[in-house]
């Protein structure tokens, strides 16, 4: 009996621990040769884009860079003391996206604003943006740059805004939209449905960006459709049900895929990008869905 008990006890032991190292599995995403990542680039867009591909002087439709094509260096490591640091120009628009898809995880990374901005956000706010479950083809969206896909976005004073791309769609809690605002994410209010014709954009429930010149932490959780927009600690957005609508208009669940990293007419860096795989989501975030 008293073996039985010894045996349980270290099988209860050896459970916690892996457990424990599961929990803490963090794999680096970030390397010197960026090796776990390929890149699309479309179009250096002007002022007055109209979501149509653009044409040269003589009206031909122009031809997208395309794949693995980045010769102008639009994303580069910089070797720093504490680690690599990504730069994306963003001169060009695009996506440096993960070779490997991914299902229920916990990304986390460090972001900053660089000097830069280009045509057609000379006189607008810096942006960027992370984009899960990115599926199929780069170029489907209204910018002709990037994969169907949920958005993270990273922009001046909009850290975890959420906008559909192309034709995905998701719930989130959030106030209602009225007239010409937008509907404002809200953790205590129902979920409300974003999706192309309807809904598809929602601002953040607070401001909690580091000050300017300073790193600011975000981290993306998805498990089973659900995710989260985190920055410096604090949940900003509670999001579910992670679809896309087909083109007979049938519903498809979307819950894992590519990560992106937009290139959108900003500089902007990147560090300390690691991934972690969930195997349920983590138990303080259990009653924001309930």
């Amino acid at each position: 009996m008293k073996r039985i008990f010894l045996q349980s006890i270290g099988l209860i032991v050896v459970t916690v621990l892996l457990s424990m190292r599961s929990h803490e599995a963090w794999v680096p995403l970030l390397d010197k040769d960026l090796t776990q990542w390929e890149n699309y680039l479309s179009y250096a867009h002007k002022s007055g884009y109209n979501g149509k591909i653009p044409k040269d002087a003589s009206g031909l439709a122009l031809p997208p860079i395309g794949y693995n094509k980045d010769h102008n260096q639009v994303f580069s490591i910089l070797n720093e003391a504490d680690g690599p640091v990504l730069r994306i120009s963003g001169e060009t628009y695009g996506c440096l996206f993960t070779k490997q898809a991914y299902q229920n995880y916990h990304v986390k990374l460090q972001v900053k604003w660089g000097d830069k901005k280009y045509e057609p956000r000379q006189n607008k706010l810096r942006d960027s943006g992370i984009l899960y479950h990115s599926i199929g083809e780069a170029g489907v969206e209204y910018w002709r740059s990037w994969m169907l896909s949920q958005e993270f976005q990273i922009m001046e004073g909009h850290m975890g805004d959420f906008w559909c791309q192309a034709n995905s769609a998701i719930d989130i809690r959030s106030f209602q939209s009225e007239g010409i605002m937008n509907r404002i994410a809200d953790e205590k209010q129902p979920f409300g449905t974003f999706k192309t014709g309807s809904d598809f954009y929602c601002m953040r429930s607070a401001n909690h960006e580091s000050p300017a010149g300073e790193w600011t932490t975000l981290e993306l959780i998805c498990f089973e459709g659900k995710s989260l927009h985190i920055v410096n600690g604090h949940v900003v957005m509670v999001l579910k049900n992670s679809r896309y609508i087909s083109q007979n208009g049938q519903e498809v669940p979307m819950t894992s895929g590519k990560i992106q990293l937009q290139s959108e007419a900003a500089e902007v860096f990147y560090r300390d990008i690691r991934i972690r795989p969930l195997t349920s989501l983590p138990k303080e975030y259990d009653q924001l869905f309930l």
